[in-house]
C-alpha cells in the first residue's frame, strides 16, 4: 500500500474516532420522551398606521446566552406563532426600515403553555436607516491574511454582466481572448462555486462563465496559498465564486432586469423564504447576449512553402440564450443539525459565427489570391447538478462535522459548417468550386464528489482538522470532421476521433493549528491518489496513469498589534492537464491555424512561498504580498509550421519556471463620499525548457495595476471610474503587448431605496485589444484580437424585504476565518 493510501486510511479512521468521541453521553434516560413544548403567539402592527405587517421576522433568543433558538415570520394579518420548548426567552422583532423591538422575560412552562404577546407595535426608523447606510457602507474588498473577498454588489461595472466580466474586473485576475482565466499571470487556477467544482462555470472549458449572470453572484474569494484543507489543484491558487443565498427568517428577495449594447438582455430573480425550521432559496437568471469581435493576423514563413506571406482579417459574433436555475432548501432538524439539498440546472442555446478573409502574397509581397472562410456553428448544452450537504455542530465551540455529496451531468452538442470561397487578386471569383467542410462534436460529462470534514478544537486557539474527499469524473468526446467531394461527404480521418477521459482522485488531509502569545501557526499535510486515463478509440491509443502525491502546507502569523499582522506561508500544489489540453482534436474554424491538445501531457508541480503584511488604519487598509513559485513540468502552448504552411499549436511540457512577484492592494476612504481602491501586481518569471532540438526560454518582467474611484452624491447616488493597465510580457515564443481600458458606472436609488438603477460602460475608449507576436526559426506572426467592443448596460434592481447591501464588519477584524463562503 503506497503512502498516499496510508494517509487516507488514517484520515478516515481519525474522522470516525473523533466524531464518535465527540458525541455526548446520552445516559440512562436517553429514551425518555422530549420535554413538553408550548407556543408563543402575537400580532405585529405598524405603530403609525395601525396596519398589520406581513413578513416581519420573529426571533426567539435564549434568556441564558441570547443565542437564537428558533423563529418565524408574521402572516398576512401580522399574526405569528412559534413553537418552543419550556424555558425563558427573549423575543426580537425586526422589519426592514423599522426599529428592532425586544421583549424580555417571556416564560413558557407547564402553567404557561400558550403565551400571547398580543398586539406588538413597532415604529418606522427611516432616519436611523439612512444614517446607517451612510456610515456603514460595505467594503468592495475585504482583506484577510490568507484570502481576499470581493463583494460583487458594490462594483457598478458588473451590473448586467456575467461571471466572466466579474472575474476580469478583479485585481490579479485576467480573462484572455479565449475565455481562459489566470491568477497572478498563471492559468493554472482552480475555479469553484460555493467551495466546490460546479457545472455553472463550465466543465472542461470556460464557456459557463459567459452564461452565469452576475446577479446570481454575491462575492468572489481569492486564495493564493491554500492550506491542506483545499484541493491541491491549481498551482497559482483558487477562485471561489459564492452565490447569493440567505438564511434570515421571513421572506426576502431581489429582481434584476438589464439591457445593453451590443445587444444583450437579462432577467434575474433571487428569493429566500425561511419559516421556523425550513429555509427555501432560489436563484434564476436568463440571459441573451451577442458578442461581436474582430482580429487580425500577419504571418510570414521562411522556407519552401506554397504561401510565404499572408494576412488574415477575422470578424466573429458569439452569443446565445442561456437559463440558469438553482434552488434548494435547508432543513434545520435540530439547533445543531442542518441538511441542505440543492438542484442546479443550466441550459444554453448558443451560436458562433465567423468570417475570415485570407490575403496571400508571394515572396515579392505581390498579392496572388484571396479567399474567404465562413463558420456557422450552433451549440446546445445542458448541465444538471445535485447537492446534498450535512452539517453538525457540537456543544464545544468550533467543533463541527460536515459531509457533502454531489453529482453532475453535462451534455453538449456542437455543429459547425464551413465554406471557403476562392477569389483572384482583384477579389473576383475564380470560378473554382467552394470548399465545403463540417464538424460535429458530441460531448458528455459525468462527475461525482464525496467529501467529509471534521474540526476538533482542544481549546480556543488549538485545533485539529481532518478530512476525506473522493471525485470520479468521466468525459466522452465524439469529434467528426468531414469534407464534401465528388463522392459526397467523406471523413477526414486525421482530424476525427472518439476520445474518452477518466479522472479519479481520492484525498485525505490533516491540519493542526495553535496560537502562542502573538504567534499563531498551522501545519497541514494532504495526500492525493490520482488515476487518469485517456483513450483514442479509433486508433486504440491508451494512456493510463496512476500516481500518489503528498502536499504539505504551513502558515505562520505574527500579530504585531491589533490591525497590524505579518504572515508567512508555504504550499505544494499540482496542476493536472485540462480535458481540452489532452484531447488532440479541438478546433477547425481556421484550417490554416489549427489548435489541438496533447494526450501525453504530465501534470505541473509547484512549490509556492508567500509573505504577507496587513495593516488597518481608521480609513485605510493596506495589504501587501511577496511571493515566489517554482514549477516543474511547465505546460506551454507551442506553435509549429508544417511544409504546407499550416500553423499547428498544441500544449507541451517544458522544464521549469521561476516566478517572483509583489502584490499591493489598498483601499482608502478619502472622506465620507469618496473611496479609492488601488491594486498592483508586479512579477518576473523565467522559463527554461527544451522540446527536441528546440530550445525554449523566456525572461519576463511585467505588471498589472487597477485604480478604482467611487464617489457618492445626492445621498443615494454613486459614480464609479476604473482604469486598468497590463504591461507587455515576454513568452517562450514571442511577446504579449500592453493593454489598457477605462470603465465608468452610475447608480441611483429609487422607490424609497427599494430599487436601484445602474448605468455602466465597459471599455469606454474601445482600447482593450489583445496584441501579440509569435516567432520561431521558420516563421513570424503578429496580430490582435478584440474579444468584445465597448459595452453599455442599463439595469434595475428591486429588493423585496431586503436592505441594500451596506453592512460590514469593523476594520481590523480580519475579514473572516479563512474558510470559503457557506453553501
Amino acid at each position: 500500500m503506497n503512502i498516499a493510501f496510508k494517509i487516507l486510511f488514517f484520515t478516515v479512521f481519525s474522522i470516525s474516532l473523533l466524531g464518535a468521541q465527540s458525541q455526548p453521553d446520552k445516559g440512562p434516560h436517553a429514551d425518555e420522551p422530549e420535554k413538553t413544548k408550548g407556543m408563543i403567539i402575537g400580532q405585529v402592527i405598524d405603530q403609525t398606521t395601525q396596519t398589520p405587517l406581513e413578513f416581519a421576522t420573529i426571533s426567539v433568543l435564549s434568556k441564558m446566552d441570547s443565542s437564537i433558538v428558533t423563529g418565524g415570520i408574521s402572516e398576512l394579518d401580522g399574526k405569528f406563532g412559534v413553537e418552543v420548548e419550556y424555558g425563558e426567552y427573549i423575543i426580537k422583532l425586526e422589519f426592514i426600515s423599522y426599529e428592532k423591538l425586544f421583549i424580555d422575560n417571556v416564560v413558557v412552562d407547564k402553567e404557561h403553555k400558550l403565551v400571547d404577546l398580543g398586539e406588538i407595535q413597532i415604529s418606522p426608523a427611516a432616519e436611523v436607516l439612512q444614517e446607517v447606510q451612510v456610515i456603514a457602507e460595505k467594503s468592495e474588498v475585504q482583506f484577510d491574511l490568507d484570502k481576499r473577498t470581493f463583494n460583487i454588489g458594490k462594483d457598478l461595472a458588473n451590473k448586467g454582466g456575467s461571471a466572466e466580466d466579474i472575474l476580469d474586473n478583479i485585481p490579479s485576475v485576467s480573462v484572455d481572448v479565449e475565455g481562459n482565466v489566470s491568477l497572478r499571470g498563471s492559468e493554472n487556477v482552480q475555479i469553484l462555486v460555493d467551495g466546490k467544482p460546479s457545472g455553472l462555470v463550465g466543465l472542461g472549458d470556460a464557456a459557463g462563465l459567459k452564461s452565469l449572470p452576475a446577479n446570481m453572484i454575491e462575492k468572489v474569494e481569492l486564495v493564493t496559498n491554500a492550506s491542506a484543507r483545499y484541493d491541491a489543484e491549481g498551482t497559482s491558487g483558487i477562485i471561489n465564486i459564492v452565490l447569493k443565498k440567505d438564511k434570515k427568517q421571513g421572506f426576502n428577495g431581489a429582481v434584476d432586469v438589464s439591457a445593453g449594447l451590443p445587444e444583450s438582455y437579462g432577467l434575474g430573480l433571487t428569493m429566500n423564504v425561511r419559516k421556523n425550521w425550513i429555509n427555501y432559496f432560489l436563484n434564476y437568471g436568463i440571459r441573451h447576449r451577442t458578442g461581436p469581435g474582430k482580429g487580425y493576423t500577419l504571418q510570414e514563413f521562411y522556407g519552401n512553402v506554397p504561401i510565404p506571406f499572408t494576412e488574415q482579417f477575422r470578424t466573429n459574433n458569439r452569443g446565445g440564450l442561456s437559463n440558469s436555475f438553482r434552488g434548494g432548501m435547508d432543513l434545520f432538524i435540530s439547533p445543531k443539525d442542518v441538511i441542505t439539498g440543492a438542484f442546479t440546472y443550466r441550459i444554453g442555446d448558443d451560436y458562433s459565427d465567423a468570417l475570415t478573409k485570407f490575403y496571400d502574397y508571394d515572396l515579392s509581397r505581390t498579392l496572388i489570391g484571396i479567399s474567404e472562410r465562413s463558420q456557422d456553428e450552433t451549440e446546445d448544452e445542458d448541465d444538471l447538478e445535485y447537492d446534498l450537504n450535512y452539517e453538525r455542530k457540537f456543544d464545544k465551540e468550533g467543533q463541527k462535522l460536515t459531509a457533502q455529496l454531489q453529482y453532475r451531468n453535462n451534455t453538449e452538442t456542437e455543429a459547425a459548417d464551413f465554406t471557403e470561397k476562392p477569389f483572384d487578386a482583384n477579389y473576383v471569383p475564380t470560378g473554382g468550386e467552394d470548399l465545403l467542410q463540417r464538424s460535429r462534436n458530441t460531448e458528455s460529462h459525468g462527475y461525482t464528489l464525496i467529501q467529509a470534514d471534521y474540526v476538533h478544537p482542544f481549546s480556543k486557539d488549538n485545533r485539529l482538522e481532518v478530512g476525506f474527499k473522493a471525485t470520479f469524473g468521466r468525459i466522452g468526446n465524439d469529434y467528426l470532421v468531414e469534407e464534401y467531394g465528388d463522392d459526397g461527404w467523406r471523413n477526414l480521418e486525421n482530424l476525427s476521433n472518439n476520445f474518452n477521459y477518466e479522472e479519479d482522485i481520492v484525498a485525505g488531509y490533516l491540519i493542526y493549528g495553535n496560537k502562542i502569545d502573538k504567534w499563531s501557526y498551522q501545519v497541514g499535510l494532504r495526500a492525493e491518489q490520482s488515476h487518469v486515463l485517456t483513450e483514442l478509440l479509433q486508433t486504440n491509443e491508451i494512456n493510463d496513469r496512476s500516481y500518489g502525491n503528498l502536499f504539505p502546507s504551513g502558515h505562520l502569523n505574527y500579530e504585531i498589534n491589533k490591525g497590524n499582522s505579518l504572515q508567512w506561508s508555504y504550499s505544494r500544489r499540482i496542476s493536472r492537464p485540462r480535458f481540452w489540453y489532452l484531447n488532440p482534436f479541438f478546433t477547425f474554424s481556421n484550417n490554416r491555424n489549427i489548435w489541438g491538445g496533447n494526450p501525453n501531457l504530465n501534470p505541473e508541480f509547484t512549490d509556492s512561498y508567500e509573505m504577507g503584511y496587513l495593516k488597518y488604519w481608521s480609513a485605510v487598509t493596506l495589504g501587501t504580498s511577496l511571493y515566489y513559485r517554482h514549477t516543474t513540468g511547465v505546460i506551454e502552448r507551442i506553435s509549429r509550421v508544417d511544409g504546407e504552411g499550416i500553423t499547428r499549436t498544441q500544449p507541451e511540457n517544458l522544464s521549469t519556471e521561476n516566478a517572483f512577484g509583489v502584490e499591493l492592494t489598498t483601499s482608502a476612504d478619502i472622506n465620507k463620499w469618496w473611496r479609492v481602491d488601488f491594486s498592483a501586481n508586479i512579477y518576473s518569471e523565467k522559463v527554461r525548457g527544451q522540446l527536441g532540438d528546440l530550445v525554449l526560454a523566456s525572461d519576463a518582467f511585467t505588471y498589472r495595476n487597477r485604480l478604482n474611484s467611487k464617489m457618492k452624491f445626492w445621498k443615494d447616488a454613486e459614480f464609479q471610474l476604473r482604469f486598468d493597465y497590463r504591461a507587455p510580457q515576454n513568452t517562450t515564443q514571442g511577446r504579449r503587448k500592453s493593454m489598457s481600458g477605462v470603465d465608468i458606472g452610475f447608480s441611483k436609488d429609487v422607490m424609497e431605496k427599494k430599487g436601484t438603477i445602474t448605468f455602466n460602460m465597459r471599455d469606454l475608449f474601445n482600447t482593450r485589444k489583445w496584441r501579440y507576436e509569435t516567432f520561431g526559426d521558420d516563421f513570424y506572426m503578429e496580430g490582435f484580437h478584440q474579444r468584445r467592443p465597448r459595452q453599455m448596460s442599463l439595469s434595475f434592481n428591486y429588493r423585496i424585504n431586503q436592505k441594500k447591501q451596506r453592512q460590514r464588519s469593523d476594520r481590523g477584524d480580519g475579514g473572516g476565518d479563512g474558510d470559503f463562503g457557506e453553501f
